[in-house]
């Protein structure tokens, strides 16, 4: 048991759904020479072939005469029936005698727009019936745009009702984690296939151009952009400490933000915060979105009394508009400088 809103709810140990759908599928059927059919007499009927829907065989049956005698031939009948040795098929039907004018004007007869109050129709055994004995009024037919060169379309769909039970899927298959940054981070790490080297300080680090391009708009305008230089293979950098682009080059590759005590080799919360600026400041220059917010949000979550100066001056410098606000809102606060309201 759980309490969402102090209601206890149900944690259940499995679940599994039903779903209550079906299977739809149509078969035309043309009757070339309608006036010859009429004079079979009542009962009679034309059998269309036998086609398969959801599993079963169906047919339809057109009765030029009607079904009833007692209707006196004054309609004509159209039913679909079950094909196959089957019991208790439930399903939804629809009967359409095609308006051959090109107008759209067709005769429907269908479940499928319709709300059932009884639910889908189920057919018994095989020959059970759907449809209507009085269809449509005979003297109307042969006047209307349904009836073209002595010719009657009619399109019968059927929709079979089918349970489809879904539950937890056991596989003995375990899908591991993904490995991706660990990949690309030992091919930085091997240095194979590198094809550009910076010289940050005493350190030199290579590096891949196409990777960089990927994760940096700065990189990708400096080695493909209109003006960049794709045969560059070394580059001095003069702005960002060796540590600092070590840790941004781990990153690019990685999207993980790599250990900041191991880097600084120092474990206090000072040393922790000044790298983090320093970082915010080289992602930054690069353009690089993800890593910037993460620096920011590392930035606030440490944010004192001792480095709120700092970040603010940092998020001043850089327009990181969000991080000044929190700056500003700790600054406010008398309960975080001890009443003097000042840095």
């Amino acid at each position: 048991m759980s309490t969402v809103g102090g209601i206890e709810q149900l944690i259940p140990d499995s679940v599994s759904t039903s779903f209550i759908e079906t299977v739809n599928g149509s078969h035309q059927f043309t009757i070339q020479g309608y006036s010859l059919a009429k004079g079979m007499s009542p009962g009679k009927f034309i059998q269309s072939d036998i086609f398969s829907v959801g599993g079963y065989d169906w047919a339809i049956y057109f009765y030029p005469d009607g079904k009833n005698p007692e209707d006196q031939s004054s309609y004509i009948s159209l039913f679909i029936a079950l094909a196959s040795d089957s019991n208790d098929i439930r399903a939804l039907f629809e009967l359409t005698l095609m308006d051959q004018s090109g107008k759209g004007k067709h005769k429907v007869h269908s479940h499928f727009d319709r709300a059932l109050e009884g639910g889908p129709y189920t057919l018994k055994y095989k020959g059970s019936m759907w449809g209507y004995k009085r269809f449509f009024k005979r003297s109307a037919l042969e006047t209307s745009d349904y009836l073209k060169d002595d010719c009657l379309v009619i399109n019968c769909t059927v929709g079979v009702v089918r349970a489809r039970l879904e539950g937890p899927k056991q596989y003995g298959i375990v899908l591991p984690l993904s490995n991706m940054g660990q990949g690309l981070k030992d091919l930085l790490d091997s240095e194979v296939g590198c094809d550009i080297a910076f010289q940050v300080g005493d350190e030199t680090y290579k590096a891949h151009k196409l990777i960089l391009a990927a994760r940096s708009p700065v990189f990708r305008a400096q080695f493909f952009g209109p003006i960049g230089n794709n045969n560059v293979d070394r580059i001095v950098i003069d702005d960002i400490e060796p540590s600092i682009f070590k840790a941004m080059l781990s990153f690019i590759y990685t999207d993980v933000l790599p250990d900041v005590h191991e880097i600084t080799g120092s474990t206090s919360a000072s040393s922790f915060t000044n790298m983090i600026q320093h970082l915010l400041a080289a992602a930054d220059l690069y353009d690089l979105a993800r890593l910037k917010i993460l620096c920011e949000v590392l930035l606030c979550e440490k944010l004192d009394v001792d480095n709120v100066a700092t970040t603010l001056a940092l998020a001043e410098q850089h327009q990181f508009l969000q991080l000044k606000a929190f700056c500003l809102e700790f600054v406010a606060s008398p309960a975080n400088l001890g009443g003097t309201g000042c840095i």
